[in-house]
């Protein structure tokens, strides 16, 4: 009997231990389980990101996105670790394309959209991973030059790339005295530009400060343009309406602004320095 007894005991024990080391093991892969397991991206285990072409500095260097050097090449590259997806691959879109309803064959797209409501209702959008100031750049011997206010720049030639909240900002805030110039991207924008075609056209306060140090001769910042309304332009990723993989990222983004990521890898491209005058309403 005690024999039998002290069997008895032992199975017991055995089985009680087997089971606790099972729940470690399961609570552990809980814990800290495979962060890519968790986010549905269209490939098992990849991160497929479209982004423009070309795409320029210093949001991407070199147009090649592959390198992990720019301000959102190294974002998504800190997005992926975090998320814990291995590989990246990259593909390119046209701007205004990708603002358009329906399924798309990327997770997401990157090239600096600006998140606005009338876009949110075609499309789905990351929470912001910066808040973008937007600048005028014109020659100095331009009568623009000296403008202080969005009513110098109104008998101005102004252009910008189709799709973009600059060419809204054109028409819809300084409407000038002339139709806008629309070209078909940034790099025809400053082509056309660069031959005298317009008088001033408008990007984003880091674009601008890139291409009036590096790639065109005589073009200066005239002045950053008034914020209208009360929110700063926000950019965000732009994925496909409903895109169940909106809350993994903005999980990943949330985890990168709390360590610090987000601002040292804006401080590394984003930083310029330099004292530019904001326009008068």
């Amino acid at each position: 009997m005690r024999l039998r007894h002290f069997i008895a005991l032992f199975l017991a024990f055995a089985l009680l231990a087997a089971a606790c080391g099972n729940d470690d093991s399961d609570s552990e892969g809980a814990a800290g389980g495979d962060a890519a397991a968790e986010c549905p991206t269209k490939t098992d285990g990849v991160l497929t990101v479209a982004t423009g072409e070309p795409v320029f500095e210093p949001w991407m260097v070199d147009d090649a996105p592959s390198n992990g050097q720019g301000f959102e090449s190294a974002i998504v590259y800190a997005l992926a670790e975090e998320m814990g997806i291995d590989t990246v691959e990259w593909t390119r879109t046209g701007f205004d394309e990708a603002i358009s309803a329906g399924s798309k064959d990327y997770d997401f797209n990157i090239q600096q959209y600006s998140i606005t409501d009338v876009r949110d209702e075609v499309v789905d959008f990351s929470d912001s991973y910066y808040s973008a100031e937007q600048a005028i750049i014109g020659s100095p011997d331009n009568p623009i030059a000296s403008a202080t206010s969005l009513a110098d720049l109104k008998d101005a030639q102004l252009g910008a790339a189709i799709g973009t909240t600059q060419l809204d900002y054109i028409e819809t805030v300084i409407q000038p005295s002339s139709p806008a110039s629309v070209y078909n991207d940034n790099a025809d924008a400053k082509s056309a530009f660069d031959a005298g075609q317009v008088d001033g056209i408008i990007f984003d306060l880091p674009t601008a400060y890139y291409i009036t140090a590096v790639e065109i001769e005589d073009a200066s910042i005239i002045g950053v343009l008034p914020r209208v309304g009360e929110s700063p332009e926000d950019l965000g990723m732009l994925f496909e309406e409903g895109s169940p993989l909106v809350p993994c990222v903005n999980a990943a983004l949330s985890a990168l602004r709390d360590a610090g990521t987000l601002e040292a890898i804006e401080e590394e491209w984003l930083s310029q320095g330099g004292n530019i005058p904001t326009l008068s309403q």
